[in-house]
């Protein structure tokens, strides 16, 4: 045997309904097309081809067209192939098992590949109806979309641990939607149900037939194993007031201010919560809980909105209580001690933390935030918390995570990939997966991912009251995409804000695969990017600093030049230009970054905001202030009180300590644009030097809103991100003198809530618009002769 080819690679693309293409392939060459409903084609330079039929392609003199260049830059300079017309009506068909295009010498193989097929599925198959399981004349409609299915059927059981299910037939109808109606409206909130999908896979080279939950499901049972008919309406899924208590006003989305929050986070260590509540979304409704008096008493002082980090149902956590296991940890272990964070890894993926940013189920709620992630609990439940976090005057916002999803294939986390295998995620030239994003990275350039994010963005919106989204990794979705939710969004409501992390990396950098949702490019669009300009400045260094630097890189806020920590080599007068430098980009943070603000900067120069760097790029890019969210710490990276401590002379006062993280405060909280904190900016929180505590555990995660302690000094951090700075750390883990406590945490906090006072008080510090910056803002204490470290506005 004289294989040819690696059909397990997808090298060719299927473009649309009448052209493939393949890069790198001899257009002198004989290509055909070979399909078969079973797969099992098999290609050998000596015996040919095996298995399945074939059409004749003929050669595209000339390559692809720009048209089809502009949907996929990525193939230019590929072969074209272009099929008959007469074959159009059997395309569905050929979707539907394998497909191998192979490349003959005369009549001898010579190559062969698979193809990837969201082209063509995007050409013929979109569907812009609604999908899922709904209501319709008095019967329950379920559609499922799966054009490249040989077979679907549904089963439904009466409870969520059911084991014999009542299976119905499904029948195909254009464009590539199984559908079948059936019951009545008692089986909405009572029943649950799988689609059972019969279905070719590359990944396997074989046909699979998967039991999956709906892609378009609005509840599940536990550990999402079925998906629950749900009827939004019920009084069963709603809170008593539902939607009569008015969402909070908001002028203009200059007013907004945002704080970031994990679920668990909030009350799991809060006393004042009952047990039962404790981590959950009821924890909210407990209003005279510390931490529900906490957030009550930032917003009579002007915070806006809460970010809950993501709150959809994700894979990484068991959803029921019973089943999550506590690591068992000794409090007197020591303040550097490597035992706590070895207690929390020997249970991860069991116990009950989580950040959250692995998807599963994008229109759900998560089940482990519930007192019963089964039935209707954990969607009455999250309106409980969205409606008692309204009446206390803050709107909420939910992170989201339409980049990737926790898995792909035939993985058992995977959804997507088991309905339509290769379709929802973007695939390299290879036709594996790209992961840039840590895990399968999705495709919003294809039309039915993008219907899927629009349409469970819209549900949330409407049925769960939600006031704004932050994108997590915004930049692998494309400037298109985003404007086209903010449309659909602001007809919900028109107060809705957008924002998100407009990084350019990956796969879609430097608008490789379209114009791409970045912070330059989202400029003058209205949808918030965080900007590391001013982050940078303000902290010193950037989020990779290890080892030496965590200490070296002193900020404009934590000593750089004027307290010096004496960690630096570098020549004392390159230390103050460095301060003058990170100056001039505090400044510019001040002004919202707008990219044609003009200023004079430490070398005497007029500048505009553009023409500052930032590690080589143009460090204004803004237009307007909502176009800009500042900040100096999130969930991600350090803490700000950490990264502080670092760099902060080791002898510093407490009281200066207490100064520096004010300062951080009072820089994002009076700058022109949207000031984003961190749960915890405001009362000196630590996760004991966790640079990524997404997996960390309660013990690092802890919040305590009794301002008693800040959870510094509780252990050396995770070994898995931290180990290699754990004798950097340890010093500081041990010195008591540095570890805050009620006086210095409170004072931080009534600092924190006069800041958002001041920003409150007056228009001045919420300008609208680019224009009205340029007019208004103005800078002294600048150029050559300035007072360095002095910022006068």
């Amino acid at each position: 045997m004289n294989p040819v080819g690696n059909l397990a690679k997808a090298r060719a693309h299927w473009v649309n309904r009448n052209t493939i293409a393949w890069v790198g392939a001899d257009p002198n060459d004989i290509y055909r097309l070979h399909y078969s409903a079973t797969g099992g084609i098999n290609i050998d330079s000596t015996a040919g081809v095996q298995g399945g039929g074939f059409i004749p392609l003929t050669t595209v003199s000339g390559g692809l067209v720009q048209s089809v260049l502009e949907r996929f830059p990525y193939l230019r300079g590929a072969t074209a192939f272009r099929i008959s017309p007469d074959l159009f009506t059997q395309i569905p068909g050929f979707l539907k098992g394998q497909l191998v295009l192979v490349q003959f010498d005369d009549d001898r193989p010579v190559d062969a590949t698979s193809l990837q097929i969201s082209g063509v599925l995007d050409d013929l198959f979109y569907f812009d109806g609604q999908l899922g399981a709904r209501p319709f004349d008095r019967a329950v409609r379920f559609r499922l979309w799966a054009p490249t299915a040989q077979s679907v059927r549904l089963l439904i059981y009466d409870d969520p641990g059911g084991t014999v299910p009542v299976i119905y037939s499904m029948t195909e109808n254009p464009p590539g939607v199984w559908e079948t109606r059936l019951g009545d409206s008692a089986w909405f909130n009572r029943k649950y149900y799988l689609y059972e999908v019969k279905v070719y896979s590359r990944e396997e080279g074989r046909l699979v037939t998967n039991l999956v939950t709906d892609p378009y499901s609005f509840g599940l049972s536990a550990d999402s194993s079925k998906s629950l008919l749900v009827d939004f309406s019920s009084p069963l899924a709603k809170p008593a007031l539902w939607k009569d208590a008015p969402k909070p006003h908001l002028a203009s989305g200059a007013d907004i201010v945002l704080y970031e929050l994990h679920i668990r986070d909030f009350s799991i260590s809060d006393e004042t919560v009952p047990i039962g509540d404790r981590g959950k979304y009821t924890a909210f409704t407990h209003f005279f809980s510390r931490g529900m008096l906490h957030l009550w008493s930032l917003a009579d002082s002007g915070l806006t909105h809460v970010h809950l980090l993501p709150s959809f149902d994700f894979t990484s956590v068991p959803e029921l209580a019973s089943e999550q296991v506590v690591p068992v940890i000794d409090p007197s272990w020591g303040p550097a001690s490597p035992l706590q964070q070895a207690a929390i890894v020997d249970v991860r993926d069991r116990d009950g933390f989580n950040w959250g940013y692995d998807p599963y189920h994008y229109g759900v709620p998560e089940g482990s935030y519930s007192t019963a992630p089964s039935g209707l609990d954990r969607i009455r439940e999250f309106r409980q918390m969205v409606e008692s976090l309204h009446l206390i005057g803050l709107r909420v916002v939910m992170d989201v995570v339409y980049n990737h999803t926790a898995s792909a294939g035939q993985d058992p986390f995977s959804v997507l990939d088991k309905v339509v295998p290769g379709y929802y995620y973007r695939l390299d030239r290879n036709g594996d997966f790209y992961a840039n994003t840590c895990c399968p990275d999705t495709a919003s350039e294809h039309r039915m991912f993008f219907k899927l994010m629009l349409d469970t963005l819209e549900i949330w919106a409407r049925e769960y009251n939600l006031d704004g989204f932050r994108f997590d990794l915004m930049g692998f979705s494309f400037v298109d995409n985003l404007l086209e939710i903010k449309k659909a969004l602001r007809a919900i409501d028109p107060t809705i804000y957008l924002y998100g992390e407009g990084w350019d990396f990956g796969e879609v950098a430097d608008n490789s695969l379209g114009v791409n949702a970045t912070q330059t490019n989202m400029a003058g669009t209205g949808i918030g990017t965080f900007s590391d300009r001013g982050r940078d400045a303000l902290r010193g260094g950037g989020p990779h600093d290890r080892g030496h630097s965590l200490v070296e890189n002193q900020g404009f806020i934590n000593g750089l030049w004027y307290d010096d920590n004496s960690s630096s080599s570098l020549p004392r007068g390159e230390r103050l230009q460095q301060l003058l430098d990170a100056g001039d980009l505090v400044k510019l943070a001040l002004a919202a970054t707008i990219k044609d603000y003009q200023f004079m900067d430490s070398h005497g120069q007029l500048v505009k905001g553009a023409e500052l760097r930032y590690n080589g790029q143009p460090a204004g890019y803004a237009k307007d202030p909502p176009d800009v969210i500042n900040y100096v710490s999130a969930h991600d990276n350090q803490t700000l009180f950490d990264i502080n401590q670092y760099r902060i002379p080791m002898d510093a006062t407490m009281d200066d300590r207490v100064r520096t993280n004010n300062l951080g405060i009072a820089l994002v909280a009076l700058a022109q644009g949207i000031p984003f904190f961190h749960a915890g900016d405001d009362i000196l929180r630590s996760k004991s030097f966790d640079r990524n505590s997404y997996n960390s555990g309660d013990w690092f995660n802890r919040l305590d809103w009794s301002y008693q302690t800040n959870n510094f000094a509780v252990g050396l951090p995770q070994q898995l991100d931290n180990c290699g700075d754990w004798a950097v750390m340890t010093p500081f883990l041990l010195n008591p003198a540095i570890r805050p406590g009620f006086d210095a945490i409170y004072q931080a906090h009534l600092y924190f809530r006069e800041m958002l006072q001041i920003r409150k008080s007056s228009p001045l510090f919420r300008l609208r618009t680019g224009q009205e910056v340029k007019q208004r803002l103005k800078f002294c204490n600048v150029g050559q002769s300035q007072q360095p470290a002095l910022i006068v506005m």
